[in-house]
């Protein structure tokens, strides 16, 4: 059942690509999309629609393998919001039937998955604090919401590489700029653990956790970072010494996995400059010359007032009800719920600044990119680097 599971995501990935180029097609098609004739993007939400089913799939069978809902580590999680990042975009097509938003959705979809797929995928007993039903409940909530709240940032960076003039620097090309280097960083990850992996890297340390008690943790990767008061062990004698230890409070071995996905980043990115001779966004640019911006400015700010009471439920409420049950409180300033907590204030912030103050087209899709990257930094580095209650979702 366990392999049947990994042979239907892995079938997802592909159909997922492949409606990437469908979608990519749908550009060039002249006639109009909402006549319904437009047969790259037919092709593309058909495909669209099988990956998902082929996804969920996976997640039904690797629940009847695993005994429980799927969703109890970073791989799970990860996998399954970037499912649910793709049956968003699937609702909202068959709304508003505008495929460029297939073209950037499909493979921001495509880069959660294959971040997912770095991290270990074996089905293990779950720990003692996440044996209940509000697991399921507050995790797939939760994620939902993320991934309806993932389109608003899909409609407002296709928003952006229209509007943003590509013609001179400026702070507005800048950061722009930056969201395409981010982007491009998730790929690097994929790739420096990938050529890791193959390469059957291994360094093992002895460390002082933050009980003051001695443990092992194994590196995967060229120790940048030590763990704290780490030493290689004898068989791992002659590996890279890592240039600085850290304290117990950061998880030295997470933190060193993005270092170096920073490190992929940067190489590939300069790499895409000099094939392209342009900026990212510049070189995006004349696939969304077409685009309607009052549609794009609409999916974007629909999404978050559809994604932000879901995410409520999940992140906050639900997560309060699983906290009482599981450490008697239903708050904990922990690091996860902390960020939880900034990014609804966020998101209460954009619809306030919307509705209120008028913030719509190039400032709402500003509000969409910065809301997606604070989930993306909850995802990324609060549970890869800092050590909390939470910290059982990176292994």
């Amino acid at each position: 059942m366990a392999q049947l599971s990994s042979t239907l995501l892995y079938i997802a990935f592909i159909l997922y690509l492949i409606g990437t180029f469908f979608f990519g097609g749908a550009i060039r098609d002249k006639r109009k999309e909402r006549t319904g004739k437009n047969r790259w993007s037919q092709l593309g939400i058909t495909t669209a629609i099988i990956g998902f089913l082929s996804q969920l799939g996976y997640f039904i069978t690797r629940w009847i393998a695993a005994g429980h809902a799927p969703v109890s580590n970073l791989f799970e999680f990860t996998t399954f919001f970037g499912m649910m990042l793709v049956a968003a975009f699937i609702i909202i097509y068959f709304i508003y039937k505008i495929s460029i938003l297939g073209l950037f959705a499909l493979p921001v979809a495509l880069l959660v998955i294959a971040y997912a797929s770095m991290f270990p995928r074996e089905i293990t007993p779950l720990i003692p604090a996440l044996q209940s039903d509000w697991l399921q409940i507050h995790v797939t909530t939760a994620a939902t919401g993320e991934a309806i709240l993932a389109v608003s940032f899909v409609a407002g960076l296709i928003y952006l590489i229209r509007v943003v003039d590509q013609s001179k620097p400026s702070k507005r090309t800048f950061w722009l700029e930056v969201v395409m280097f981010c982007l491009i960083t998730t790929l690097g990850f994929v790739l420096v653990s990938t050529s890791f992996g193959l390469a059957d890297y291994e360094a093992k340390f002895t460390w002082i956790d933050k009980n003051k008690q001695q443990a092992e943790v194994v590196y995967d990767m060229p120790a940048l970072v030590g763990p704290h008061e780490g030493k290689l062990t004898k068989e791992s004698a002659g590996r890279f010494e890592p240039l600085v230890y850290m304290p117990a409070i950061i998880n030295a071995k997470k933190l060193n996995t993005v270092i170096w996905s920073l490190i992929g980043g940067i190489v590939l990115y300069v790499l895409f400059r000099l094939v392209l001779r342009k900026r990212i966004a510049a070189a995006l640019q004349p696939l969304v010359k077409n685009v309607n911006l009052d549609l794009t400015d609409e999916i974007s700010y629909r999404a978050v007032a559809i994604g932000f009471p879901v995410f409520t439920l999940g992140a906050l409420i639900f997560a309060m009800i699983w906290a009482q049950i599981a450490w008697t409180r239903f708050w904990g300033w922990d690091p996860k719920e902390v960020w939880a907590l900034i990014t609804w204030l966020f998101y209460a912030a954009f619809l306030h600044l919307r509705l209120s103050k008028g913030w719509h087209g190039e400032k709402s899709a500003w509000l969409a990119v910065i809301g997606f990257a604070i989930i993306m930094f909850n995802l990324v580095a609060v549970n890869l680097v800092i050590a909390g209650l939470h910290s059982y979702a990176g292994t």
